[in-house]
């Protein structure tokens, strides 16, 4: 059963898609079908990127409540193009290019993060809550840091700020995506062979012990990937809290399976037909360009608010 709608999911993934790219397609075909191809490919990237990062992070820590946006990704991302726009202007940052900027932010982020798990991930899944933790205040401090120099710089810089900080599809640099492509493919290539470990993970640190699996090492490599996956996302649209929350627990019950074989391809696919069908339905049909973050960021927000309510109640 699960098997079935895993495929009954991917065949309204490729009809969504196709609807995407072939609705109302008048004028120039062949310059509208290239602007739609590529927003398609940045919303499967990102949303594939966000579904699958969620779910692997939430299988190795045990709790589905969690996303690793926590661990403040998106605060350092904002953080960073304030920091940019404060110390060289707006025309200095201007300056730095679509794929200077897409390698520096990307290269931050692992960087910060990586850090993080270097100093405080020694204990396996026990100082992960650590991390997170960790991650948390981070993200306050930097949130309240950019508050700051937003303060200082001029109105208009800090307009550029907002710009480079609400998450866009609109603006995807082409070389940008197809390295985030290739990042995402490599990613959930080596995800897909420790599939195995995660179904056993699944079970908990004494079960899989028991079980022979070494399991803190399993935590530090799929939390590798899972930064990677964040990171390339959130560097190539921008922050998306709530995307990968809202995906993975879509995923686990249109396909209610703990077999990660079918958990991580549901995850991947969920996300991106949020965000395909999404925009599809905000700009084709209603005509609104930039609705379609707020209303992702709604909705996640529900569903977190929702499982914690549930968990409160078990």
């Amino acid at each position: 059963m699960a098997e079935r709608r895993l495929i009954w999911l991917g065949l309204v993934l490729a009809l969504v898609s196709a609807g995407f790219l072939l609705w109302q397609l008048n004028g120039p075909v062949g310059i509208i079908l290239g602007l739609r191809a590529s927003k398609l490919a940045a919303l499967l990237v990102v949303g594939a990127a966000a579904g699958a990062a969620t779910l692997i992070f939430q299988t190795v820590i045990g709790n589905q409540l969690l996303t690793p946006n926590l661990m403040g990704l998106d605060a350092l991302y904002i953080f960073l193009q304030m920091t940019l726009v404060f110390v060289f202007g707006a025309a200095g940052y201007a300056g730095i290019g679509p794929g200077w900027g897409f390698a520096l932010n990307v290269s931050v982020l692992l960087v910060v993060v990586l850090g993080m798990f270097h100093l405080f991930l020694r204990g396996g899944v026990r100082d992960v809550t650590r991390v997170v933790l960790t991650g948390v205040v981070l993200g306050l401090l930097l949130r309240g840091l950019s508050d700051l120099m937003g303060r200082l710089i001029d109105p208009s810089e800090f307009g550029v700020v907002q710009q480079a900080v609400v998450a866009s599809f609109g603006r995807v640099d082409r070389g940008e995506l197809a390295v985030a492509a290739g990042a995402l493919i490599l990613t959930l290539g080596l995800a897909w062979r420790m599939v195995p470990a995660l179904d056993v993970a699944g079970l908990g640190r004494p079960v899989a012990r028991g079980l022979g699996l070494d399991h803190d090492g399993l935590v530090r490599r799929a939390l590798g990937l899972v930064v990677v996956l964040v990171a390339v996302a959130t560097a190539l649209v921008g922050p998306l809290m709530f995307l990968g929350l809202l995906a993975a627990s879509l995923a686990r019950y249109l396909v209610p399976s703990h077999r990660h074989a079918l958990l991580l391809p549901a995850a991947a696919m969920t996300g991106a037909l949020i965000l395909v069908a999404g925009q599809f339905l905000f700009e084709r049909l209603l005509g609104q360009q930039s609705a379609l973050e707020v209303v992702v960021e709604f909705f996640g927000g529900l569903v977190f608010l929702g499982l914690v309510l549930r968990r409160r109640r078990m």
